[in-house]
């Protein structure tokens, strides 16, 4: 029985190791090294940021080719985007951002509901120009070479500068480019509440021949090293490029030399650049197929999706358009925007369990106003879920506790023979009817609902800087005293001592100094984290408790 119980044990530790390794390569992998300095890289596709009439030079040293696919040629210059061009300067209830008028790129975008740190007013920023950490989205028109567009280097003119959403529901904001009888109206629609970011095109030609347009987007972004830090979890989430290839989302993850080149034709999918609780998505329209791309060039990558062509006979008419969204992986706004976008925010093995027990957590948060209590409620409705299997497994260590004096007078009777220690401990588990390995079972039963909860409480932005009460101020953070930590301590010990010894000494000892070790290993977890532990072990602690004063008067009464 005893090695019944050393394999179970084994065998979760096994689960834990091997869902650690599986997380951390597909969640966390490594970045590429630096680009040189003084030669930085350029996406493909991407030309530099001088208006259309410049000439087409040679790509800097170390930088991305041109994109195979069309799109406007390679400029010269070393910077993604002229100085020169004018800004046009937009708000909203939740944006503060900028769009160039060259290729009406999104250069910057605030997001005025998420400080960046707590308690500090600079916002949480997206796409910026600032070195070394540009990020860009970029939208346009291509086609054939003879013809000119409206990519992301052409001159785009705007009624205004200034655009605020102020009281009203919809914010419209029109950019224009006309060339060669083709005038093209970009639009960028916000909403008021929403991350999701309409893009329109309005094609009208009215010169003498036919003129051919494929929209496309692609999302740049120079992505230096990170430090990786296990004091610091967040600093191990995914940020790179991914897809929606319209059967399951791939992090293209720029190290792996299969994604470098990536390219697909995709129907119902999208493009993205995820970090912790933020991203930035293309979602084109479903009606097509689209050509995605990704290159990389040092610590820079590029991701592109580029439509079918649409011919625009003399004097017709077409519109085009597609959805972006730049924000937090807010839940509910994802799956509004795309249901798959959701695969965003909770992803993996773990997700047909993390979706439903987010979505608990949401519908209790909506009655209490406070994530804190969100967390302390679920964990006691998930511990009524598991109570049939919680008694169980407490009526045999109970069972077992009280037969410890028993198997103590056994062990040292037979410490001399192991053979007849083996059969004697069987013999009085049949007589009993006590199973030493039934204790364990429902733990590790028990264990998939944990690390999904895991998973929805250290990557909801719901939880971002959400505050608890006394002095949790963020539950997404660590516990600033550590007292959380020391109360899983405190509780994992007293549920030790409830529990019936093991057999082996050694194992013994290993469980009283688990409790500490866990309490270490979680110190740096997030608090909210640690919160469902803590409630967790309290419950089940009463649990135990009862169950085994039960127990004992049945046995006095025996």
């Amino acid at each position: 029985m005893s090695n019944n119980l050393r394999l179970y044990l084994w065998l979760a530790l096994a689960i834990l190791l091997w869902v650690n390794y599986t997380t951390w390569t597909s969640q966390f992998p490594a970045h590429p090294a630096l680009a040189t300095a003084g030669a930085p890289a350029q996406p493909p596709s991407l030309a530099n940021s001088v208006p259309e009439q410049a000439t087409p030079g040679t790509p800097a040293p170390g930088s991305l080719p041109p994109s195979p696919v069309a799109a406007p040629p390679m400029a010269g210059q070393a910077l993604p985007l002229s100085a020169s061009a004018p800004l046009i300067h937009v708000r909203t209830d939740v944006y503060d951002l900028e769009i160039s008028a060259e290729g009406g790129t999104l250069t910057k975008v605030d997001l005025l509901k998420y400080a960046a740190e707590k308690g500090k007013p600079a916002p949480v920023r997206l796409e910026n120009t600032d070195s070394p950490t540009e990020y860009l989205l970029q939208t346009g028109l291509t086609g054939p070479a003879g013809q000119p567009h409206p990519t992301q280097t052409a001159l785009y003119s705007s009624p205004h500068r200034e655009y605020q959403l102020g009281g009203a529901r919809e914010l419209r904001v029109p950019l224009t480019w006309t060339r060669g009888g083709v005038t093209v109206t970009k639009t960028f629609v916000f909403r008021r509440g929403s991350y999701r970011i309409g893009l329109e095109y309005s094609i009208e030609n009215h010169g003498t021949s036919a003129w051919q347009a494929s929209q496309y987007a692609q999302l740049f972004r120079n992505d230096p090293r990170t430090k990786v830090s296990y004091f610091q979890p967040s600093s191990r989430a995914y940020h790179g490029p991914a897809v929606w290839n319209g059967k399951e989302y791939v992090q293209l993850d720029p190290a792996n030399s299969d994604y470098q080149h990536y390219q697909a034709e995709v129907t119902d999918g999208w493009i993205a650049v995820p970090e912790l609780d933020f991203v930035s998505a293309v979602i084109p329209r479903n009606d097509s197929a689209y050509r995605f791309t990704s290159q990389v060039a040092g610590s820079q990558y590029a991701l592109s999706a580029i439509g079918p062509a649409h011919t625009i006979a003399p004097g017709a008419t077409l519109a085009l358009g597609q959805s972006l969204y730049v924000g937090p992986t807010l839940h509910s706004q994802l799956e509004k925007t795309d249901p798959t976008l959701t695969y965003l925010a909770i992803s993996g093995w773990f997700a047909i369990l993390a979706r439903p027990l987010f979505w608990l957590l949401g519908q209790v948060h909506r009655l209490t106003g406070n994530w804190g209590v969100a967390i302390i409620l679920v964990t006691f409705l998930l511990k009524l879920v598991f109570y049939p299997l919680s008694e169980a497994s407490g009526r045999s260590m109970a069972k077992m506790k009280a037969l410890g004096p028993r198997i103590k007078n056994i062990q040292e009777l037979y410490k001399d023979d192991k053979e007849k220690l083996s059969r004697a401990m069987i013999e009085i588990y049949k007589r009993e009817k006590v199973n030493p390995v039934s204790g364990c079972l429902p733990m590790i039963l028990q264990l998939p609902v944990f690390i999904a909860f895991y998973w929805v409480l250290l990557y909801s932005v719901e939880l971002r800087q959400a505050p608890f009460a006394f002095w949790i101020h963020d539950l997404s953070a660590r516990d600033p005293f550590f007292i959380l930590p020391a109360l899983m301590a405190v509780t994992g010990f007293l549920q030790y001592k409830l529990n019936p010894a093991p057999p082996d000494p050694v194992q013994a000892k290993v469980m009283m100094v688990m409790p500490v070790a866990m309490a270490a290993l979680f110190a740096f977890f997030p608090s909210g984290l640690v919160l469902y532990y803590v409630v967790n072990s309290v419950l089940s602690i009463a649990q135990q408790w009862n169950i085994n004063r039960r127990i004992g008067a049945a046995t006095r009464k025996a």
